[in-house]
């Protein structure tokens, strides 16, 4: 009989907990299950998301023991997984951090320049006591950890707890591959290999073959200078709303750079940081839409789930982009040598790039390990931009540990989306004042 498994959901009062739970029920062919715990520092939150929770699991299979806890020891104790998704702060701090940004003129964006900084420094002390908590209670978890911003979380995961069973990962390139796969004609992702080198939501494929090894990124480039990432058709996109169906316009724009690579899309916050401002509304950003939409949209149908007692007919689906977390943990517990998009330490895979970089390559994913692939030797404008945005996740890591005002100051200076010093100081001023209670006081 194949091993059952134990999982906590950390940051359970996400409004993407239900559908990360929906993919882990639909993948019990592939991971079986036992227990699935929520973990939130926010009992109210949760609360709202719970109930609905519990029902979903108990009508797909009721011998999965459900627990949804404030609690870190019962959270934490006898698991095998944690599947680590917190936001410190929650949405009104990403608010803040939108506002702030606009505010200077410079690229409001949730983990991208001044706000994915002020984002970071709220974010490490969650994760580590998060990581803490897992290896006092079960020292054995694997941390799948995707909390944002992956980057400068996991610079300071490798600094601050080497040792740790800590993966980090992101679902980016997961939403990237489906819309590849949609134009090149493919019905799934994974009928590409896929080759790819960069930092967490700043890299770049390089290769794109199908099972015959047959060559598909220039196919996949003629496309995109004509359209971006959108098909030809805009209105058979899966794009959930406007604001994502323009980051698909724009890649457009970033592939004319380089039309030897196709880009991750976060990269027009960095390389057209001027249009990004220009088309944003200072008083209504991404985190009003999300409150506005997602959220509301997803806390109403978990109370009327609850209402009901049944999740019959419900409209809250599968998390297609969770489908990494369920692969990854597969690869780890069954040894299914799945390969996948990391976070690692670089360690020599970029051959010209600093070892001690946190890099997004791909890996081998086996029983308790994973092996990155070698990347070889990257073109000057790529690395130019990477070792820019690495210096500035450093900074960041060393602010945060120093307690140093002089580093964040110089990493808000140094992030290509602040035009200035002294539009870097103006913001730092702001964003310290905006986070007293979540940041350490910087001296």
């Amino acid at each position: 009989m194949k091993q059952k498994f134990s999982v906590v959901i950390a940051g359970g009062g996400s409004t993407y907990t239900p559908e990360i739970i929906l993919m882990l029920l639909d993948n019990l062919d592939k991971l079986p299950l036992r227990c699935i715990k929520l973990y939130d520092n926010d009992e109210d939150r949760q609360n709202k998301l719970a109930k609905a929770c519990e029902i979903i699991v108990k009508e797909k299979d009721p011998d999965i023991e459900f627990v949804a806890t404030t609690d870190p020891q019962t959270a934490y104790t006898d698991v095998d997984f944690c599947l680590a998704h917190i936001r410190v702060g929650q949405l009104p701090m990403r608010e803040m951090d939108e506002k702030i940004s606009l505010k200077h003129g410079v690229v409001g964006q949730e983990t991208c320049g001044p706000g994915g900084i002020a984002y970071g420094m709220r974010s490490i002390a969650g994760v580590l006591e998060n990581i803490d908590y897992m290896e006092k209670y079960s020292p054995n978890c694997w941390m799948l950890n995707y909390s944002n911003p992956a980057a400068i979380v996991a610079e300071a995961t490798r600094r601050l707890r080497p040792n740790s069973r800590v993966i980090n990962i992101c679902d980016m390139p997961i939403g990237l591959e489906n819309s590849y796969a949609q134009i090149l004609g493919f019905k799934d992702r994974k009928e590409m290999d896929i080759r790819y080198f960069g930092l967490n939501h700043f890299g770049w494929y390089t290769s794109i073959k199908d099972k015959d090894g047959n060559e598909l990124l220039p196919k996949l480039i003629e496309h995109q200078l004509k359209y971006g990432n959108c098909p030809e058709n805009e209105a058979e996109g899966n794009y959930t709303d406007d604001s994502w169906m323009e980051t698909a316009r724009k890649v457009k724009d970033l592939v004319r750079l380089d039309p030897t690579t196709t880009p991750n899309s976060y990269l027009q916050y960095y390389l057209y940081g001027d249009d990004m401002v220009a088309h944003s509304d200072p008083n209504y950003t991404r985190a009003n839409q999300v409150m506005d939409g997602r959220e509301k949209r997803v806390f109403g149908e978990c109370a009327r789930i609850a209402e009901a007692g049944t999740a019959k007919d419900t409209t809250l689906e599968i998390g297609i982009h969770a489908s990494f977390i369920v692969d990854l943990a597969t690869a780890l517990a069954f040894n299914t040598h799945e390969r996948m998009l990391l976070i690692v330490e670089n360690n020599g895979a970029i051959e010209n790039f600093p070892d001690d970089a946190m890099v997004e390559i791909p890996c081998i994913v086996g029983k308790d390990s994973y092996e990155p692939l070698s990347i070889g030797k990257i073109p000057t404008f790529q690395k130019g931009l990477m070792e820019q945005q690495v210096a500035v996740e450093k900074l960041v890591v060393d602010a945060w540990i120093e307690h140093s005002y002089l580093k964040l100051w110089q990493a808000l200076t140094l992030s290509k989306t602040v035009p200035s010093a002294n539009v870097a100081k103006a913001l730092l001023d702001d964003l310290i004042e905006a986070n007293k209670g979540y940041w350490p006081e910087l001296k």
